[in-house]
């Protein structure tokens, strides 16, 4: 046992081992309190309003991570790359393979995180869908550079006033119109890939108008 917490406190394990415990005292908590139970969502388009969550959100939809409650993922990922760096701890001895194990335990620890996800959607796919639809018709604000068919990230206003950083897709010379501050109307929203997809605000009327035309 004595072995045990020494490889813990140790480098590269320990950089792990603290965040690892605040998620143990997380669950714990909210396994005997209740307490964690409407976790913000990683990802998920409807934000909670709350300062920051829009970034976040965006981070996370960036990582794959989005679709269920921010807690799961980042749990998994920090217990994956925790057991990962014990692991590297444990066998290997030169400093420079340590340091090299910490990204390493990260890549892994978001690589499980983003493989469990995917099934774990599909348990939570009720509010955050009706959430995510809501937004179709509305204007949103174009954060990147560009938006083009395989890119892009807008930040749109939910009903209750609260923003949220979302997915965001364009084809054509529709996204060679949008940049960073650009308004563009949200007018189709693809769940399987959690994208929606939107044009220019001048470049068409109300959302009537472009319902039902999401590119094939």
């Amino acid at each position: 046992m004595g072995d045990f917490f020494t490889t813990a406190m140790a480098f590269p394990a320990v950089i792990f081992t603290f965040p690892l415990a605040v998620v143990l005292l997380y669950w714990t908590f909210g396994v005997l309190f209740g307490v964690g139970g409407s976790v913000a969502e990683g990802g998920d388009a409807g934000g909670d309003g709350g300062d920051g969550v829009g970034g976040f959100t965006g981070v996370m939809a960036l990582l794959g991570l989005s679709g269920v409650p921010a807690a799961i993922p980042l749990s998994l990922l920090i217990a994956v790359a925790w057991f990962t760096a014990m692991a590297g701890t444990e066998l290997l001895d030169a400093t420079a393979a340590r340091i090299a194990t910490v990204p390493v335990a990260l890549v892994a620890g978001w690589g499980v995180a983003r493989l469990l996800v995917l099934p774990l959607r599909r348990v939570f796919p009720t509010e955050t869908g009706a959430m995510r639809e809501d937004f179709v018709g509305k204007v949103c604000v174009v954060r990147t550079s560009r938006v083009t068919a395989d890119f892009g990230q807008a930040e749109v206003t939910a009903e209750d006033g609260g923003t949220a950083i979302v997915q965001v897709r364009a084809e054509g010379p529709e996204g060679a119109d949008l940049g960073a501050g650009s308004r563009a109307l949200i007018f189709g929203y693809e769940p399987e890939r959690e994208i929606f997809w939107v044009a220019p605000y001048d470049a068409g009327p109300a959302t009537g108008h472009f319902e039902n035309q999401l590119p094939r």
